[in-house]
């Protein structure tokens, strides 16, 4: 029964692609959009749709990924896409979003809705091998989890708007981890330890982390990951500054991180890879984080 349900699928960017191009490959008949007519040509498999309003009815389950919140918004709002969507369809924003839009969007109109946001990377989406947090209510959630389960391993994370709060605790833990790793090589280096020495004993210990392993080669290689750039780190970092005040008390990790993920965003520009948040410190620091080796990047393994 799943396989005869038609997908939209409106974003083909870094993340949408791979994921668009999964669900095709998957035997799903998926329909795709994107802005971007390179985006569109790229992604091959799904079926070329002329316009997002197109795409989102000739759909039974609309998924989303965009960048911004504002994209979603602005497609769902301004471009009326909501206004097109019916009781029948169910809408699937894979997106790291605001949670109180989707629940304005869930109780202003008929469609079913449901927040997936996605971790694991480009070379997750490509091989499938995601973790997607998912909210919503149950039959919704019944409904839509056969298809998400083949972009990788779906949570789900209870009502509609708690699958973007975990990924937001996922990313806040992130962010702090990659302000903190450039912090200690700089601290190793300055004190007389080799910069393999220091990584290999941070991956076989207390420190080690998914960011010591999977980012830390972007910072070896001097490219730092474009593939997520600070634009996308500082919305995220908006969106938890937004949000803790519900939480009752101070947050210094979390804002630290977002003080220094601005600093980097102030010196390279927004559009720089993530990761320059350690070469910011590499640079004041007149170190070198620069390490031999098969860095071969993440997007392209």
């Amino acid at each position: 029964m799943a396989m005869t349900q038609r997908l939209g699928f409106i974003g083909l960017g870094n993340m949408g692609g791979p994921m668009a191009q999964r669900l095709s490959a998957a035997g799903y008949s998926v329909i795709a959009f994107d802005k971007n007519p390179q985006a569109l040509d790229a992604c091959s498999g799904p079926e070329r749709s002329n316009s997002a309003l197109e795409c989102a009815q000739a759909a039974d389950i609309l998924l989303t990924s965009l960048p911004r919140p504002d994209h979603v918004s602005g497609l769902m709002l301004e471009e009326g896409l909501a206004n097109v969507l019916n009781s029948e369809q169910i809408w699937v924003d894979l997106t790291t979003n605001r949670r109180a839009f989707l629940q304005d969007v869930d109780r202003n109109f008929p469609f079913g809705v449901v927040d997936a946001p996605v971790t694991g990377a480009v070379d997750g989406a490509r091989t499938g091998r995601l973790t997607l947090f998912a909210g919503g209510e149950t039959n919704a959630l019944d409904t839509v989890e056969p298809i998400l389960s083949q972009l990788g391993r779906v949570i789900r994370c209870g009502q509609l708007g708690t699958g973007t709060v975990t990924k937001l605790v996922t990313n806040q833990l992130w962010f702090v981890h990659a302000a903190a790793l450039g912090e200690a090589f700089a601290f190793g280096m300055a004190n007389d330890v080799d910069l393999a020495t220091l990584w290999d004993a941070i991956k076989d210990s207390v420190a080690d982390s998914f960011v010591a392993r999977h980012d830390a080669p972007s910072i070896f290689a001097g490219h730092y990951d474009p593939s997520f750039t600070l634009d996308l780190c500082l919305k995220d970092l908006g969106l938890l500054a937004e949000m803790q005040g519900r939480v009752g008390t101070d947050l210094p990790m979390t804002d630290a991180a977002h003080q220094v993920f601005q600093l980097a965003g102030e010196r390279y520009g927004r559009q720089a890879g993530e990761m320059h948040v350690a070469r910011r410190l590499e640079e004041d620091a007149g170190l070198s984080f620069r390490m031999d080796g098969e860095w071969v990047p993440h997007w392209k393994a």
